[in-house]
C-alpha cells in the first residue's frame, strides 16, 4: 500500500459555508450618500481623464478611503451577475482663503478661520474601474452642508451601485476629484469564482457541474483523479505561473468522464498551477496552484535551475519559476577549498530568471565562478567558462585599490585573506610578492575587470611551482648521492653510528622536544629580566620555548594579540603547554578584566602581550579548556600562589623556585627525560633563577648588585 506524500482533495463545486450576497434589482446604476449629505449620479459613463493636481482655492471635499462589497445584480430571479459595490469616504481639506483687507493692514486674525455663513460645498467625485478586457468612469456630484464643513473633518460617504466584474478575475478601482486635489486613492479587489460563493443558482455560468479533483502519491509519482460525469466534457491544463511574463503551458486535455493522470513527483514545482473549465463558451476557468508552499516543490525548483554562460561576457540562470535570490562572482582555487568573493567585492544583482546579465569584466577566466544564493543560503555555482576556457589555472588574483591623490595598492586573493604586497607574512603571495609585482610591470598578468577604482589582475603560477620542485629533485639527488659516497667510504663507521642510534630511539632520545609559550606582564626591567633568564635556561632543557622578548620584530608587525594568537594556536596544535608566569601586575591585570569584562586593559607597554593575551586565554578558562594546556608559575619572592585569582587555580600554580622540579616535569608533560637527566636540568634552573633572583629582588637589609630598572618602574618588594 502507497504511503501518502501529499493529500488535497479539492471540491470545485459548492462552498455551503458562505452566506449569500445582496441581491439589486434592475440594470440601473444608483448612488446614495450618508444623512446630511446630498449627492447625484450623473447619467451614462465620463471620460477617465484624472489630470494634475492643482492647489485647493479654500475648502474642498476629497475621498480619503475606498470601501468595496460584492452584491448581485439580477435581472431575473435566475439571471445575475457579480457586481462590485464602492463605498467612497470624504472629508474636508483646506481652509477659507484670508481676507484681502486683513492682509493689506495687517489686522488681528481670529485664532481659526473665520467661514463664511450658509456657505457649502460642493464636489465632483470620480470612479474608475478597470477590469480586463472593459474599462469606466462615473461622476459623482456631492453637496456637504455649512455645518459640517470643517477641515480634516470627515462628512460621510457616497456609495456606488455598482461596478459589474467576471468570476475569478481582478479589478482596480480609482478615486478622485474634478479637478485634481490630491493623489488619486487605488483599491485591488480579487473576485471569486463558483467555488467561492453560493450563487451557483443565480449565475448562469455557474450552473455547469465541476468535477471533484482528488491529488494524492503513489510511491514515486503523483496520482490526478479527475471526477467527471460521463455526458460533462471538461478541459485540463497545466501550466507554470509567471510572475514575469505570460503563463507557459505545459500540457492541456479535453475529457469526458473520470481520468486518471499521473506526474512525476520530480515535475513539481511551487508554480506549477492546474486549471479546470467546462468546454462550453465564454466557460469560466478554475485557477488551482496547490504546491506553492510545498517544501519538495521548491527543492525541484532549484535541482531544475541551470546557469548558463551567453557569449561574450553574459549570463542567464534558467529556471521554470521565479526565484528570490542574488548573484555575484567569486574567485575559486584548485585544489578544493570554497570560491572567494572577489574583493573588493563586486555588486550582487536580483535574480529574474530567462533573462539575461552582463558581466562587469574585460575578459573571462576559468577560475571566475558565479554564486546563487536565497536567504543567505548558497544554492548554485558554476564556473561557467570551465568548458571554452579549460581547467582551473593556478594563477593568483591581485586586487589593484585606487585611492585619492593616484594612490595605488596591491593585495593578493588568498585562503586566510588577501595579503597586501609586498609583506613578510607566512603565506604563498608574501614569499613571492616580489615576482607578482615583476610579473604585473612587465605585463605578464591579464586584466579581467577595471571601473575607475580597483583593477583585478591574473597572474599565472606555473613557472614558480616548476622552479619550486625542480630545486627539490635536484636537492634530494644531491643529498641521495652524498649519503652514497659516505657509505661506500666509512662502512665502520656508519654501522657504529646506526647502532649508537638505535640505542637513542630505545632511551627515548630526550624523546621529543615539547613547546611552551611563555606569558608575562612586564611589570619593570626586573621583573622582565627574570622572564628572560627563566626562557634562556628551559631553552636549555628538551624544550622549545617562545616569548615576546625574543620576537620584538615580528610582535609589532603583527600587533601583541595577532601575534599571541598565533602563537598560542601553534602551540596547542603541537601539543605544548602555555605558561602564565604571574606577577603582581598580572594578577592586577586579570582582576581587572574579571570585573569589567566588556573592555580589555589596555597594554602596558607597546611589547606587553600579556594584556593582549587575556582576550584569548580567558575564553579557555571559563569554558573549562585550561587543564592540561595551561601552568601557571610566580616567584616566591615576589607573590604567593593565593593571591592567583581562584579562576587560574583550576590549573596547576608552581611557586619558583621551591616546587621547580615538580614544575619542569609537568612542563616537559608525558615525554620527560630520565631522572637522573631531570635532576641535573633541575639543579641548573634553580642555580640561575637564584641568581637572577637575588640580583634583582634581594631580600631587605641584603647587600648586593640590582637589576637596573626602566624610567618610572616602581620597585616590586
Amino acid at each position: 500500500m502507497p504511503v501518502p506524500w501529499f493529500l488535497l482533495s479539492l471540491a470545485l463545486g459548492r462552498s455551503p459555508g458562505v452566506l449569500p450576497l445582496e441581491r439589486l434589482i434592475g440594470p440601473q446604476n444608483t448612488a446614495h450618500c450618508s444623512p446630511g449629505l446630498s449627492c447625484h449620479l450623473w447619467d451614462g459613463d465620463v471620460l477617465c481623464l484624472p489630470g494634475t493636481i492643482e492647489p485647493p482655492p479654500g475648502p474642498v471635499l476629497v475621498p480619503t478611503r475606498l470601501q468595496t462589497e460584492l452584491v448581485l445584480r439580477c435581472y431575473h430571479e435566475t439571471d445575475c451577475d457579480l457586481c462590485v459595490r464602492v463605498d467612497v469616504h470624504l472629508a474636508v481639506h483646506g481652509h477659507w482663503a484670508k481676507p484681502e483687507d486683513e492682509e493689506e493692514f495687517g489686522g488681528a486674525s481670529d485664532p481659526e478661520p473665520r467661514e463664511p455663513s450658509n456657505a457649502s460645498l460642493q464636489s465632483q467625485v470620480v470612479l474608475s474601474f478597470q477590469a480586463y478586457p472593459t474599462a469606466r468612469c462615473v461622476l459623482l456630484e456631492v453637496q456637504v452642508p455649512a455645518s459640517l464643513v470643517r477641515s480634516g473633518q470627515s462628512v460621510g460617504s457616497v456609495v456606488f451601485d455598482c461596478f459589474e466584474a467576471a468570476l475569478g478575475g481582478e479589478v482596480q478601482i480609482w478615486s478622485y476629484t474634478q479637478p485634481r486635489y490630491q493623489k488619486e486613492l487605488n483599491f485591488t479587489q480579487k473576485l471569486p469564482d463558483c467555488r467561492g460563493l453560493e450563487v451557483r443558482d443565480s449565475i448562469q455560468s455557474c450552473w455547469a457541474a465541476l468535477p471533484w479533483l482528488n491529488l494524492s502519491a503513489d510511491g514515486d509519482n503523483m496520482r490526478l483523479v479527475l471526477d467527471v460525469s460521463e455526458e460533462q466534457r471538461f478541459s485540463l491544463s497545466l501550466y507554470w505561473d509567471q510572475v514575469q511574463g505570460p503563463p507557459k503551458p505545459r500540457w492541456q486535455r479535453n475529457m469526458t468522464g473520470p481520468q486518471n493522470f499521473t506526474l512525476n513527483h520530480t515535475e513539481l514545482v511551487p508554480c506549477l498551477c492546474i486549471q479546470v473549465w467546462p468546454m462550453e463558451p465564454d466557460a469560466i476557468r478554475t485557477n488551482l496552484c496547490p504546491f506553492r508552499e510545498d517544501p519538495r516543490a521548491h527543492r525541484n525548483l532549484w535541482r531544475a535551475t541551470r546557469l548558463q554562460l551567453l557569449p561574450p561576457l553574459s549570463w542567464r540562470i534558467d529556471a521554470p519559476c521565479s526565484l528570490p535570490a542574488e548573484a555575484a562572482l567569486c574567485w575559486r582555487v584548485p585544489g578544493g577549498g570554497p570560491c572567494q568573493p572577489l574583493v573588493p567585492p563586486l555588486p550582487r544583482e536580483n535574480i529574474t530568471v530567462n533573462k539575461a546579465f552582463g558581466f562587469p569584466l574585460l575578459k573571462g577566466h576559468p577560475n571566475l565562478c558565479v554564486q546563487v544564493s536565497s536567504w543567505e543560503k548558497l544554492q548554485l555555482e558554476e564556473c561557467l567558462w570551465a568548458d571554452s576556457l579549460g581547467p582551473l589555472k593556478d594563477d593568483m588574483l591581485l586586487v589593484e585599490t585606487r585611492g585619492p591623490q593616484d594612490n595605488r595598492s596591491l593585495c593578493a586573493l588568498e585562503p586566510s585573506g588577501c595579503t597586501p604586497l609586498p609583506s613578510r607574512a607566512s603565506t604563498r603571495a608574501a614569499r613571492l610578492g616580489e615576482q607578482l609585482l615583476g610579473d604585473l610591470q612587465s605585463g605578464q598578468c591579464e586584466q579581467l575587470w577595471d571601473d575607475g577604482l580597483g583593477v583585478l589582475w591574473a597572474c599565472p603560477m606555473d613557472k614558480y611551482i616548476h622552479k619550486r620542485w625542480a630545486l627539490v629533485w635536484l636537492a634530494c639527488l644531491l643529498f641521495a648521492a652524498m649519503l652514497l659516497l659516505l657509505f661506500l667510504l666509512k662502512k665502520d663507521h656508519v654501522k657504529e653510528w646506526l647502532q649508537l642510534l638505535k640505542e637513542n630511539v630505545r632511551s627515548g632520545a630526550a624523546a621529543r622536544v615539547r613547546r611552551a609559550l611563555l606569558l608575562y606582564s612586564a611589570d619593570n626591567a626586573g621583573f622582565e629580566r627574570l622572564a628572560s633568564v627563566l626562557a634562556s635556561v628551559l631553552c636549555q632543557l628538551p624544550l622549545r620555548v617562545t616569548v615576546d622578548l625574543w620576537s620584538r620584530r615580528e610582535l609589532s608587525a603583527q600587533g601583541p594579540l595577532a601575534w599571541f594568537h598565533a602563537q598560542r594556536r601553534q602551540t596547542l596544535q603541537e601539543g605544548g603547554v602555555v605558561v602564565l608566569l604571574f606577577s603582581p601586575g598580572a594578577v592586577a591585570l586579570c582582576r581587572e578584566w574579571l570585573q569589567d569584562g566588556a573592555s580589555a586593559p589596555r597594554a602596558q607597554a607597546p611589547h606587553d602581550a600579556f594584556a593582549a593575551s587575556l582576550s584569548c586565554v580567558l575564553p579557555d578558562f571559563l569554558q573549562g579548556r585550561a587543564p592540561g594546556r595551561y601552568l601557571g608559575a610566580c616567584f616566591d619572592r615576589l607573590l604567593h600562589p593565593d593571591a592567583v585569582p581562584s579562576l587560574f587555580r583550576t590549573v596547576p600554580i608552581f611557586s619558583l623556585p621551591t616546587q621547580l622540579p615538580d614544575f619542569l616535569e609537568a612542563l616537559q608533560g608525558p615525554g620527560a627525560p630520565r631522572p637522573g637527566r631531570l635532576r641535573e636540568g633541575t639543579e641548573h634552573v634553580s642555580q640561575a633563577l637564584q641568581k637572577a633572583l637575588d640580583g634583582c629582588f634581594p631580600l631587605p637589609g641584603v647587600p648586593g648588585p640590582r637589576c637596573r630598572m626602566g624610567p618610572g618602574a616602581g620597585d616590586l618588594t
